[in-house]
This record gives C-alpha cells, structure tokens and sequence, in this order.
C-alpha cells in the first residue's frame, strides 16, 4: 500500500500481483456484484470532479469499483471528497522501463492463458510501429491479472483516448468487456482520428457522452449507436441555494483551467470594457493552467490589476464558499485552433445549482443547460464587447438575474440529478455485467 496523497487524503496503490485471491474478496459478501474497473489515464486528478462524483455516487448505490490508473497524479491539491472513495486504486508504472520485472511477470501470466491469442496480438501491436500503442498494450496486460483474479466482468474508461485504448486492450487480451465515457477533446480534436474512434465505438457494449450535442456527432459514426447521452450530475443536497449575500463591489467569477477552450482572455478583455464603461466591480478567475503566463500579461497590459485577480486552484470545498459570493458567474468557452472544446461544464452546473446567474457561449452542449434569457444569457464565442454587455445587464437588473437563477437551479433540478443520472449508468453497467457473467 502506497499512500500518493497527503496525510488526510489518501489513495491505495497496489500492484497486480498483490492482489487479493477472490475467496478471500468475496467472504462475507454472500452473491454480491462483481466489481466494475475504472480506467482512468490519472486518478485522482484535481480538474475531474465529475468522475470523482461519479465513482462516489456508484458506491453509494451499491456498485464495488476497482480503479486502473495508468498515471499517477501530479496536480498537487486534491478534494477533501477523495478521502471517501472506497475503491482500491492499481497504478501501472508509466514506463516499463522503470519496472521491467512487473511488466514481464504479468504478461507471462497473460501469454499462458492463451499462447496464440497474446502472440497474434503483440504481433499486430508492433506491426502498427506506433510507441503509444505498444504502451497501452503493456499496461493493459500489467492490469489483467489483477482483473481477472478480483472475478471482474467488465471496465468503464473515461475519454475516449488512452484510457479506453487500455480497455480495448484488455477486451483483446482477456475477452473483458468494456464501455467508455467520452467528454470532449477525446472526441473534437484534430488529432483524433475517426476510425480509431470508430474502433472503440464497435467493440464496447456501450459508450456514454456527457451531451445530446456529443450524441449526434457520434451517432454520425459507425457505432454510434451504441452512444447514450448520461449528463454529469451533482449532489444536489450539497450544492443548494445559500443565503450568503452576494459581494460589494460585485464579484464576477470564472472557474476553470487557464487554456485557450475556457476563452477567459476574453473575459479579461470585457472587463476592460466595463473598467471603461466606470462600472464597479472585481473579477475573480480561479484555476490553474499552461496560459497563466499570457493571462497575467494581459491583465497587465490593460491596466486591470486592481480588478481582476488570478486565484489559482481552489478546492471544491473552498469554492462552494466562493460562488454563493458572486454576483455572475461567466463561462466565455470557445472552440480552440486545433478543434478542442468544453463538453459541458461543470462549473457551470455547480454555479446554476447554487443559485449564481450565467453568462456563457453556445458552444457545444452548453445550450442544453443554459436556456437564452431564461436560465441564463448566451452570447457568441470570441466577442468580448457582448460578454461584457450581458455581464452589465445581471449586474444592472438584479431582479432578472435572480429570475435567471432560480430557473437555472430548476433546469439543474430536472436533468443534473447527479443519484438519477448515475442510477442510468449504473443499470448499463450492470446488464453489461449479466450478459457476461
């Protein structure tokens, strides 16, 4: 057992030949479910509530996960929410390199299964001469005997990239059936190639999207039919309305990662705009992310240091203290050069969920659950002068902006039920699990 967190958020890491013998798993437990396998490509990552909410929300509904993490985390803050997921966690080494040992016991393992089966795929793995997939490969042989002796009939992966890469392996390997979750850069990038995708796609017994606007794109794809649109959902006793009082001068707030999909250096440029319309107010954008550096250039340059402020990462918990403080909370997303984009996000859900007014563009699924003037207001991608007018308007009508924010908690209340939305994820798992079983 490793511990990969601080004192009082902890992670078990074990390896695959440490793994329990399944007598010993199931005494006690009478005709429990078998356990489901989590692949993720890193666990836990500070950015990915929605799968920490998922994995806490399948527990509690009676679901035994297992999770398959082919990266260790590197973010350096962790949700106090982590310290109640049950599931053990499995890390593969990230190089084989670095445990060349492990890897081999465990593919030796694998290779006796069924000599002909791991030869004929090695084989068409090094014909493909691509070093990616000869890693995901090696992990998934590294996970499979773990696997098969915890009595695992099936694996869920999130994205549709490595993670999943890994799950299909594994479906080769061991005859393991797998669904994946697909998000948004793993299915909109340019590096993204169709007909891998469209491989995934045919071999799993379902895939889930978190937008009806993914679903379509997907179903365009041989396979698609097999894509079921589940939102993400959140705990919505935990995030209700609260009486804190909204900030003086007004707090506009953005959550998010600083990369070019979140469009924040067009908020920062409508906030030069109400700077000049003598508009008072402070902009608080909280997170981390590789365009930092030209944010804060940019601050600087238009002269809004006073105004707006680079908060760095918060915890969940911090931020369910932060938005009930805010007056609008702005979600300038946009499509990036090379394709990627936000599917929904969730900030966006925790901010309407707590009774916050939104302002956001209609990029990709957004519209789903920000209705134009009536859950909130939607504006064009890359348009800072409209960004800025639809903030000063929630900021100038109070009492539209709280009309806006109770139908946005009545639109989170009806699709974003995080127990409903799981309950549906849960009923694939499981009939994917009888038909294996």
């Amino acid at each position: 057992m490793t511990d990969v967190l601080g004192p009082a958020d902890r992670v078990q890491a074990v390896r695959a030949t440490d793994a329990p013998p399944p007598e010993t798993l199931r005494r006690g437990h009478g005709t429990r479910r078998p356990p489901v396998a989590y692949i993720l490509k890193m666990y836990p990552r500070f950015s990915e509530t929605f799968i920490l909410n998922e994995i806490l929300e399948l527990e509690q509904q009676g679901v035994e996960v297992r999770i398959f993490s082919l990266k260790k985390p590197d973010d350096g803050r962790f949700h106090a929410d982590i310290s109640r997921v049950r599931a053990r966690v499995t890390y593969a080494p990230e190089s084989p390199l670095l445990a060349p040992r492990a890897f081999f016991h465990a593919h030796r393992e694998v290779w006796r299964w069924d000599h002909a089966r791991y030869v004929r795929l090695l084989w068409g793995v090094l014909k493909r001469r691509r070093m990616g997939a000869l890693k995901r490969f090696l992990q998934a042989g590294y996970f499979a005997p773990y696997i098969r002796r915890e009595g695992i009939h099936h694996a869920h992966a999130h994205f549709a990239t490595s993670a999943t890469s890994v799950a299909l392996s594994l479906h080769r390997l061991m005859g393991l059936p797998y669904s994946f979750t697909a998000h948004a850069k793993d299915i909109y990038s340019d590096s993204v190639r169709t007909d891998v995708l469209e491989r995934k796609l045919n071999a799993a017994r379902f895939a889930v999207t978190v937008s009806e606007y993914n679903r379509e794109h997907l179903s365009a794809l041989h396979g698609g039919e097999r894509v079921v649109r589940i939102y993400n959902g959140l705990d919505l006793a935990r995030f209700a309305p609260r009486a804190t009082a909204p900030e003086d001068p007004p707090l506009v707030l953005a959550v998010g990662r600083l990369v070019e999909k979140k469009g924040l250096d067009d908020l920062i440029h409508a906030c030069a705009v109400l700077r000049r319309a003598d508009t008072g107010f402070r902009c608080v954008i909280v997170g981390k992310g590789s365009e930092e550096r030209k944010l804060r250039s940019l601050i600087a340059r238009l002269e809004l240091e006073d105004c707006v402020t680079l908060a760095g990462p918060m915890s969940r918990e911090e931020l369910l203290a932060v938005y009930p403080r805010a007056s609008v909370f702005v979600a300038p997303c946009v499509v990036g050069a090379d394709g990627n984009r936000d599917g929904l996000p969730t900030v966006l859900i925790e901010a309407m969920a707590l009774g916050v007014p939104v302002v956001s563009t209609p990029v990709t699924g957004i519209p789903e659950l920000v209705d134009h003037k009536r859950t909130g207001l939607l504006v064009p991608e890359r348009d800072p002068e409209a960004l800025a007018s639809a903030i000063q308007s929630l900021l100038d009508d109070p009492v539209c902006a709280r009309a806006l924010a109770l139908a946005g908690r009545g639109t989170v209340e009806q699709r974003f039920d995080l127990s409903q939305n799981v309950a549906e994820l849960r009923t694939l798992l499981e009939q994917a699990s009888i038909r294996c079983a």
